[in-house]
């Protein structure tokens, strides 16, 4: 039973609860099942067979092929996987596009690689945090004989805003000049329907946590053909190109975790869209001058990053201690300053620490938006009074 005294939860764009099923899946693989699954006696086939069933099941979820999916320890080791394994698979070719809203995980592997002496353009957004196709086109455009190109990598749907980029747009520009398209999914996949054959990725990363899954477990789809060399040595694990015994227990979460998702995923999402625009609408009823950050439409059902006038995030979540929620990215937010991810698309510093991002989930009720949309406007109050900063 729920402790009633929780904050209420609205950062599942950081982080999700395992579901109960999820749980209820995994159980056989730590308390009963303890083979390895190279093994190739009974207990070893368990194991095999069971890694074999959650492919199946996740590669359903992005419209793939089982044998091209690959198991990872999460989301940053599939983002590495995918940019560093290309870059070492076509090392004549040195030149790399990404955007200026990635996640770390995309973020620094493309940093290291400039380090290395590849070349590395990150592309600019709008003013609701897309990515320019027309910068995009542009820059893999000076390149005339289409052979310095080795891969594109943009976010599906940016952690922050929610916004939803033109992937199938910027992959036939890729495919153009040569380049490998990737897309690191973690926030989409379980959200909305993700598919690879439509957005027409090579590569593509998937994070169990992020989708009810446990930590520590993800995967990265690459498609076949897909020139891909390993970033990890080791044995032959996930046909070579990931090597270490799987993480059966956490493989079999995450394929239980995206079944449900695929099977739930209309329905979900327009119970939690609804309850993220009431949120809104009560914000906007109270508060003059929020704003929101990013698309009103092509954004992810779940998030609502709003900018709240006259303070800052980080003060306003100290005055509100009955929701747990954030002012960007859990993996690279620092200190009461700006989001990088704001700022990039023009908004002024000064309104841009304002901004606060509210991710529903499966766990939220109507209740639950009503009480936190009292407490929120409740506790803008308190920051701007007077007296704040004497209390």
């Amino acid at each position: 039973m729920k402790n009633s005294q929780q904050p209420i939860y609205l950062d599942h764009n950081a982080g999700t609860p395992i579901l109960p099923e999820v749980v209820d899946a995994m159980l056989p693989y730590l308390r009963e099942h303890f083979g390895n699954p190279s093994s190739t006696h009974a207990y070893g086939k368990t194991m095999h067979a069971a890694v074999e069933r959650a492919r199946e099941q996740v590669s359903r979820l992005i419209d793939c092929i089982p044998n091209e999916l690959y198991f990872t320890s999460g989301g940053t080791e599939a983002n590495n996987l995918a940019i560093r394994g290309v870059c070492a698979a076509v090392p004549d070719r040195r030149h790399i596009l990404t955007s200026v809203i990635e996640h770390p995980a995309t973020a620094e592997p493309c940093a290291w690689l400039e380090e290395q002496g590849y070349t590395v353009f990150r592309a600019p957004v709008d003013d609701a945090g897309r990515v320019m196709a027309e910068r995009v086109q542009e820059v893999l455009g000076q390149d005339g004989s289409g052979k310095n190109w080795a891969l594109v990598s943009v976010m599906h749907a940016n952690s922050e805003t929610g916004t939803l980029q033109a992937i199938a747009e910027i992959a036939d520009m890729a495919h153009a000049v040569g380049a490998l398209m990737h897309t690191d999914a973690a926030q989409s996949c379980g959200k909305i329907r993700v598919s690879v054959q439509r957005e027409k990725v090579d590569l593509l990363s998937i994070a169990g946590h992020k989708l009810y899954a446990p930590q520590g477990v993800g995967a990265l789809f690459v498609r076949s053909g897909t020139a891909i060399k390993p970033v990890v040595i080791g044995a032959g694990h996930e046909h070579g190109l990931r090597p270490g015994t799987e993480n059966v227990a956490s493989i079999v979460g995450l394929g239980q975790a995206c079944e449900i998702a695929r099977l739930s995923l209309e329905e979900e999402g327009e119970r939690v869209k609804a309850l993220r625009d009431r949120l809104w609408s009560l914000l906007v009823e109270a508060i003059p001058d929020i704003a929101l950050n990013g698309y009103p439409a092509e954004r992810l059902p779940n998030t609502l990053n709003v900018r709240f006038p006259g303070t800052s995030g980080n003060a306003l979540l100290a005055a509100c201690p009955g929701i747990a929620a954030s002012t960007g990215s859990a993996c690279h937010e620092s200190g009461d300053s700006a989001s990088d991810v704001i700022l990039a698309m023009g908004i002024p510093e000064s309104e841009a620490i304002g901004s606060v991002r509210l991710s529903l989930g499966r766990s939220n009720t109507s209740e639950q938006i009503k009480l936190a949309a009292t407490q929120l406007i409740k506790a803008w109050h308190h920051c701007r009074s007077p007296l704040a900063g004497d209390l």
